[in-house]
């Protein structure tokens, strides 16, 4: 086996359910990663000679732990191992029913993985950003951008959360009903952060990336499977399935960016998109809404138009004033403009967005749609400015390839 992307690409999914397993072993956050980067090494050193393992996860498992313990033994001096009972035998510190469902639902290594990390003694922004980091592995630079954040910023989020996990004694058992229920809305968000980073792939990206969207739709029917009654949950996984949906749809045969107005509806995912509106109508009739079900529905209406122009923008600038309401954000906003323009004309979608520039001045969308408004309106300086902002802040080759060609149309 010399493919050096399959290797990479089989580390990168082993990596939840190996940290999980590590995290049982050693009760320690950086020992569990540092015992799965030594495993990723051998790995790296002797898989392209001798082949990949059957099952990899359990490789990677075994040999880490083997050379955490080779450390420790050399750092102490001690010969002996500790017995195997002594280290991973912990169900006795576990509640009857956490032990249920780990025999059933909960037994997923990577949802529990989840809930450990979005411990409440954590900041919610802490929560989500080491959840990303450990259990998806992604990169800080990727994180960053999902919070829209500095890099530097980023690792300094990450490092306090690991200090403070270290410092307070976290237990890293699978918790039990009462606190998977008051961690539900980080996981959520953990796993929506997931879904984004897959989905906001460029094109020459996507087929690697398109993993993470999977990754999140498993983890959040996994979700539903533990709180089958609870429509935000049901609002996440609608959602999801409803924006895979258009994956087939978004770039065109050169790799350029198709916007939602223009791709051929008859390439998303029919099934997908059944299942989606089924969900959020479930979810709906709870009545308990909130805003993974707002953005679902507003999913929903774009994917219920067999044209661009049988879509219902009342109802979809309806649906993003609910969710302003519910969850008030700048980035709403300017996604609300969109409908706005559909129904009153950009100039009204202009005035909503101009108080957002202060607040959006590093978001390459922003200016994408602010330059798109000024074009529509024959503004060509205007618009000209905008897209030069949009490009300078365009995270991949497609989103500048996309706003270089509104240019040439000026």
């Amino acid at each position: 086996m010399t493919d050096r992307a399959w290797i990479d690409a089989a580390l990168t999914a082993a990596r939840p359910q190996a940290v999980s397993a590590l995290l049982r072993y050693f009760r320690d956050l950086d020992a569990a990663e540092e015992a799965f980067q030594d495993a990723c090494l051998r790995a790296l050193r002797t898989w392209p000679e001798n082949g990949p393992p059957r099952d990899p996860v359990a490789w990677l498992i075994f040999v880490g732990r083997n050379a955490a313990f080779d450390a420790r033994r050399r750092v102490s001096r001690q010969a002996p191992m500790p017995d195997e009972e002594l280290i991973s035998d912990r169900e006795d510190a576990e509640a009857a029913m956490a032990e249920r469902l780990d025999e059933a639902d909960y037994r997923d290594g990577v949802l529990r993985l989840l809930f450990i990390c979005c411990h409440p003694d954590l900041p919610a922004p802490q929560q989500i950003a080491l959840a990303l980091r450990i259990v998806s592995g992604l990169t800080v630079p990727e994180i960053a951008r999902a919070f829209l954040v500095g890099e530097s910023a980023m690792e300094q989020r990450i490092t306090r959360a690991k200090a403070r996990i270290a410092a307070a004694d976290v237990p890293f058992e699978a918790p039990g009903p009462v606190e998977r229920s008051e961690r539900l809305g980080a996981v959520l968000l953990m796993i929506y952060l997931l879904f984004n980073e897959g989905y906001s792939a460029s094109s020459g990206e996507a087929p690697l990336r398109a993993p993470l969207c999977e990754e999140a739709i498993r983890l959040g029917r996994l979700l539903l499977r533990l709180f089958p009654a609870e429509p935000e949950v049901m609002g996440l996984v609608a959602l999801m399935l409803l924006q895979h949906a258009r994956a087939p749809a978004r770039f065109d045969e050169a790799g350029e960016i198709v916007l939602l107005d223009r791709q051929d509806r008859t390439r998303w995912n029919g099934a997908l998109i059944s299942e989606g509106i089924a969900l959020i109508g479930k979810a709906v009739r709870h009545r308990r809404p909130g805003p993974y079900q707002a953005q679902a529905a507003i999913a929903a209406t774009h994917a219920r138009a067999a044209r661009a122009e049988d879509t219902d923008w009342a109802e979809i600038d309806l649906l993003y004033g609910l969710l302003e309401r519910m969850q008030p954000s700048p980035v709403v906003t300017l996604n609300r403009a969109v409908a706005v323009s559909k129904l009153k004309g950009p100039r009204a979608a202009l005035e909503l967005i101009a108080p957002l520039e202060d607040r959006l001045t590093g978001y390459f969308n922003f200016f994408g749609v602010k330059g798109a408004l000024h074009m529509e309106l024959g503004e060509e300086a205007a618009a000209r400015e905008a897209f030069g902002r949009a490009i300078a802040l365009a995270r991949t080759a497609a989103e500048a390839a996309h706003i270089r060609a509104n240019l040439d149309r000026l």
